[in-house]
């Protein structure tokens, strides 16, 4: 994988964390166990700190950073959708940043929250544990139900899995020129499979 020190500080990936050879990791940054950090995503750690803690997740294509002196935390079991960018904010325990969502200066997203996708949490904004926000700006709409955490907190466990399945069987290898008459498909756990909120 990509990885630069800076000013002679490297970055860190604990054991039992899975970074893709395509992510880029720089300077102060810190993947806890059990993390999964996937292709294309940008923890640039070259003025502030990124500490992503253990077993969360961060997606294709996002975008890690902060000014300098302030820290982003991605809280344990955070879960950072596809294309997200988190500048210089906290991520609470077990809350959910959707994908293309904007968290910005200051923000804190509270623990086992929901951002809905395209949404832009404001600079200081803070949003209150176990609520759905979305918009831009985005706004709390409503508490959170007990079966919206669990499906979040399932699909957390899918990345989780996803982590040990690269860990254990992710290789590079050639394509192939066409498709077997037996083709396997991807294994998964039923209870991770979408479940669309009203």
């Amino acid at each position: 994988m990509p990885c630069y020190a800076l000013d002679g500080i490297s970055p860190v990936v604990e054991e039992g964390a899975y970074v893709h050879p395509e992510a880029v990791l720089i300077g102060d940054v810190i993947v806890e166990r059990g993390s999964y950090i996937a292709p294309f995503a940008s923890l640039r750690g070259d003025f502030g700190r990124i500490h992503i803690k253990a077993n969360a997740n961060v997606q294709d294509n996002c975008v890690i950073h902060a000014f300098p002196g302030i820290d982003v935390v991605v809280h344990e079991r955070g879960h950072i959708g596809h294309s997200a960018i988190l500048h210089g904010c906290i991520i609470e325990e077990g809350a959910l940043i959707g994908m293309n969502t904007v968290v910005m200066d200051g923000a804190v997203v509270g623990a086992h929250s929901i951002v809905a996708a395209h949404s832009l949490v404001a600079s200081q904004q803070h949003i209150p544990s176990k609520m759905l926000a979305l918009g831009s700006p985005a706004k709390v709409i409503r508490e959170l139900r007990e079966e919206e955490v669990t499906w979040k907190s399932l699909g957390t466990d899918g990345y989780i899995e996803l982590t040990e399945r690269c860990l254990a069987t992710m290789q590079q290898v050639e394509p192939l020129k066409t498709v077997e008459a037996d083709r396997k498909r991807m294994v998964i756990d039923e209870s991770i499979k979408p479940k669309f909120a009203d």
